[in-house]
Order: C-alpha cells, then sequence, then structure tokens
C-alpha cells in the first residue's frame, strides 16, 4: 500500500522558516519523481515543487522561486520542502504527491500551514 505522510507543518510569523517533510512507503521511492502541491483556503491546488528521482533536477513555481527549495533522501524514503521568507499567501495545506504535481497518483493527507502574525 503506498503511503505519503506529511509533517512540519504549523503556525509562523511572515518572514519566517519552515521545513515540510514526507515519508514515503508502499512503493520504491527513489524509482518516482515526487512533488509538493498545496492548497489553499477556498483556492484550487496549485503545484509549487516536482524533484526528479536522483535529486538532479528540480523545479519550482515562479511565486514561491527564491523561498522554497524541495529536496529528497532516497536512502530514508523521504521528500522535503524547505520553505523560508513565508508569506501570508503561502497559507495552505501541502500535499506530497507521487509524480507529476497536481496529476500525481497518489497524495498524503497533507500538513497545514498558516502564516499570520
Amino acid at each position: 500500500e503506498v503511503q505519503l505522510v506529511e509533517s512540519g507543518g504549523g503556525v509562523v510569523q511572515p518572514g519566517g522558516s519552515l521545513r515540510l517533510s514526507c515519508v514515503a512507503s508502499g512503493f520504491t521511492f527513489s524509482a518516482k519523481d515526487m512533488s509538493w502541491v498545496r492548497q489553499a483556503p477556498h483556492k484550487g491546488p496549485e503545484w509549487i515543487a516536482l524533484i526528479s528521482t536522483d535529486g538532479r533536477s528540480t523545479y519550482v513555481a515562479n511565486s514561491v522561486k527564491g523561498r522554497f527549495t524541495v529536496s529528497r533522501d532516497n536512502t530514508n524514503n523521504t521528500l522535503y520542502l524547505q520553505m523560508n521568507s513565508l508569506i501570508f499567501d503561502d497559507t495552505a495545506h501541502y500535499y506530497c504527491v507521487r509524480g507529476s504535481g497536481i496529476e500525481g497518483d497518489y497524495w498524503g493527507q497533507g500538513t497545514r500551514v498558516i502564516v499570520s502574525v
């Protein structure tokens, strides 16, 4: 059974940082591209980051470029999202997704990030 379990969300002030983690199981993690997708309140899902199987290629959305970094540890089957310089618009549920973005085939349960003073 494929499982993706996110953690690391929370409440942070503007300008702060968080690191999200996603532990994967039930499949060969190192053989799959992985993504992060977020969904803000009352909005549709937004792809924000993609990383290739070996971690050498990464892509981030323009909305987070220069602030967010995606990485992975294939030894420990873990995907990361380092989020710096957080702004109010980053408030959302963040999902780890197997595959390329919104069209990925498995999603985690999500972790909530709230940017607030």
